[in-house]
């Protein structure tokens, strides 16, 4: 097989014209050659929803947008751990506390930190969080309530992040995964695909996750939301550039858990997110996100089953 750790950039968009079965194959012989057949489950809740104060434009959680969606404050931390104990009947091994905004604050914070303890007691269930910008202190608060891995996103390339927020830097992105990692909590880092990006932004992002080496890396494929600026966007990216990309991001990034995230089900048909897999998808997002809808338990085990994968 060939030897891709020199690869320029220009090497990598020469792969994006190889035929997608032969990108697939290179995947898949990457991924078995660092992962066993095994498949890690994560869920998530959103503990608050909508009223964000950042202005993404993928977003339907942005007070900047107009998405009609069912804004909440902060759960109750019981609600929050019998999602939970749910996520793990139904073979998640991750459970993931999500709140919009660009950092928790006061009794929110304090309240977070308690949802933290609750669902980190449960036996067989790894607690996760994502929760914005956190400063450092913060972080190391999360960390000592019992969070194992955190969710920032980079979103898109470092030259197209502009065009898709401006109330943050992308650098504020990165260094808030530097700081997670500083105290060895794991990072959980990827992009949206399909906000209008070339390939070209596509690698750049590859590139950048690959200087932060995340444990996760989850793909999302945009799910353009009404109300949203992304709206329409359905034509920017179809089914075999998704999968293309899937095996570019595998080549890029030998070693990191890619999941499956946000527009897996709505995007992609279950013949191709089949084979997004075999291109070395090894982590699911189980259920549904955080404002639209996935899949079931049940389809997900059925789809793990013809590809002879175990969830772990």
């Amino acid at each position: 097989m060939e030897n891709f750790e020199n690869y320029t950039k220009a090497d990598y968009l020469k792969l994006y014209e190889r035929p997608l079965e032969e990108l697939i194959e290179i995947a898949n012989e990457i991924t078995k050659e660092n992962f066993d057949n095994t498949v890690e489950a994560c869920s998530i809740i959103s503990a608050k929803t909508g009223k964000c104060q950042e202005n993404c434009k993928y977003c339907s959680q942005s007070s900047h947008n107009h998405a009609e969606i069912e804004c909440h404050p902060l759960l109750d931390i019981e609600t929050v751990k019998k999602a939970a104990l749910s996520a793990k009947e139904n073979g998640a091994t991750r459970f993931c506390i999500v709140t919009s905004g660009r950092v928790p604050q006061g009794e929110d914070f304090e309240k977070i930190l308690e949802m933290i303890k609750a669902v980190a007691s449960i036996d067989g269930i790894h607690c996760c969080a994502s929760l914005g910008l956190l400063s450092e202190e913060q972080i190391k608060r999360i960390k000592e309530a019992g969070v194992e891995r955190f969710n920032h996103n980079l979103n898109t390339s470092e030259n197209y992040h502009s065009k898709i927020c401006t109330t943050h830097k992308f650098s504020d992105r990165v260094n808030t995964v530097k700081l997670l990692k500083k105290y060895d909590i794991e990072a959980c880092c990827g992009g949206i695909i399909g906000m209008g990006e070339t390939r070209e932004d596509r690698i750049d992002l590859a590139l950048s996750l690959k200087e932060l080496n995340p444990k996760t890396v989850p793909i999302n494929i945009l799910n353009p939301i009404k109300g949203t600026p992304l709206e329409g966007y359905e034509d920017k990216i179809d089914e075999e550039e998704v999968l293309k990309t899937i095996c570019i991001f595998r080549i890029i990034l030998p070693k990191a858990l890619l999941r499956y995230a946000g527009g897996r089900t709505s995007r992609l048909s279950k013949e191709n997110q089949k084979l997004g897999m075999l291109a070395g998808i090894n982590s699911v997002l189980v259920g549904n996100y955080l404002t639209t809808v996935g899949s079931t338990p049940e389809e997900d085990k059925e789809m793990f089953k013809e590809l002879d994968l175990v969830l772990q």
